[in-house]
């Protein structure tokens, strides 16, 4: 890439095409065009499994300042296939920062468009719903083509994207990833570099199995601190093997795409649940769960995502500021009788959160790990300590 002063355009299916400036990788891209309000967390965003196949747009209109460093990655790699922002930041201020936004685009092969009106972009998103897309930053690529590559992609429903992100093989947490012992509190700032010691760590003492259905590794660092021994098992392990390793609980991780292409891991959990183990989901996870117990989803207009999504808890009446990352719902009126609703979105009454009555199985669309974001949350790991110990 020659800088910031390559072209690049962004066309959607319904024939819009924004023209701007090129940044990140030069390169061509289908997905669906959505949009994030986070102001802050354009790292884990890029590094979310959840995002695969999206092209992201950033309602914030400053991106990239504190730039991007190795600590706070979500996976093993990226996942986005595109960003979209109104305005790169030129200067990287921050003293964590190991590389520019614009340097770490380039070497994961993501490409970006910068300087078109994202709010133009957003508030289309949002009238006329999510859309698929084309971005390119290649010079020779025009208009009418990068048009016919966003209205040929098929998009997300009923496509499989769990099978591309999840880990190929089990792998206990802590062996696998040294960035594990580098977890960050829920709860205010940590010491220098946001890093405590592995020997502050709890003993790792109860056996649980987290399913990564595209987990992201702070779900993994919050388990751990919990004092869990986390088995992270790759989405398609049948039941009877994810017993194998007799396990106090279960965890259902987040991921991307679309709930009822991952019928497999709806039919392992439907085993699992018959077993009486605590069973725990978050995102995709709580997807998949109310698919294990009898229920629905549904595509979402424009889905959300962001970190200040008011989720009301139906038992308490507390209201806890979320964030948020997911395309698909839950269909309330599709669940059986013994599971019910206990958290609900104030912005459209959507379902957030879900229990059985008779089972030790509770899950959440939102994510209670997020990081940056609200910790409001935060404290849903301890409550899943709590029930697997209950239930040992």
């Amino acid at each position: 890439m020659s800088g910031l002063v390559s072209k690049a355009i962004l066309a959607l299916e319904d024939g819009t095409v924004f023209k701007g400036q090129a940044f990140g990788a030069t390169e061509s891209v289908a997905g669906e065009v959505c949009f994030n309000t986070s102001m802050t967390g354009y790292q884990e965003i890029l590094t979310d499994p959840s995002y695969k196949g999206q092209i992201v747009t950033m309602t914030y209109p400053l991106i990239g300042n504190y730039g991007v460093n190795d600590q706070d990655i979500e996976s093993y790699q990226s996942h986005t296939s595109g960003f979209v922002i109104r305005e790169l930041s030129p200067v990287v201020s921050n003293y964590r920062s190991d590389c520019s936004l614009n340097e770490y685009m380039v070497k994961n092969n993501i490409p970006g468009i910068q300087g078109i009106d994202t709010r133009a972009l957003t508030k289309k998103l949002r009238v006329r719903g999510s859309m698929n897309g084309y971005l390119t930053t290649e010079q020779d690529v025009s208009e009418e083509e990068a048009l016919e590559k966003a209205r040929d992609w098929p998009g997300l429903i009923g496509i499989d994207f769990v099978k591309e992100v999840t880990h190929k093989s089990a792998f206990e947490w802590d062996q696998q990833d040294q960035v594990s012992a580098a977890f960050r509190l829920p709860h205010g700032p940590t010491e220098l570099d946001g890093r405590i010691q592995r020997k502050d760590l709890p003993a790792a003492e109860i056996p649980i199995v987290a399913y990564d259905f595209g987990v992201k590794y702070n779900i993994l660092r919050m388990l751990r601190q919990q004092g869990f021994k986390v088995i992270v098992l790759p989405a398609n392990t049948p039941a009877e093997e994810a017993l194998r390793y007799n396990p106090a609980g279960i965890f259902l991780s987040n991921g991307p795409g679309d709930p009822s292409a991952v019928s497999y891991a709806a039919q392992a959990v439907a085993e699992l649940i018959k077993k009486g183990l605590p069973i725990f989901g978050i995102c995709l996870g709580h997807q998949i769960l109310s698919l294990a117990m009898g229920g629905k989803t549904s595509k979402l207009k424009f889905g959300h995502r962001g970190a200040n999504h008011p989720v009301k808890d139906l038992d308490s009446g507390r209201v806890e500021i979320t964030s948020q990352n997911h395309g698909f719902t839950v269909d309330a009126d599709s669940l059986p009788s013994e599971v019910t609703v206990n958290r609900i979105n104030l912005n459209d009454q959507t379902v957030e959160g879900l229990r059985h009555k008779n089972k030790p199985v509770y899950c959440v669309q939102y994510h209670p790990e997020a990081s940056p974001g609200p910790h409001d949350s935060s404290n849903m790991f301890n409550e899943f300590r709590q029930l697997v110990e209950k239930h040992a």
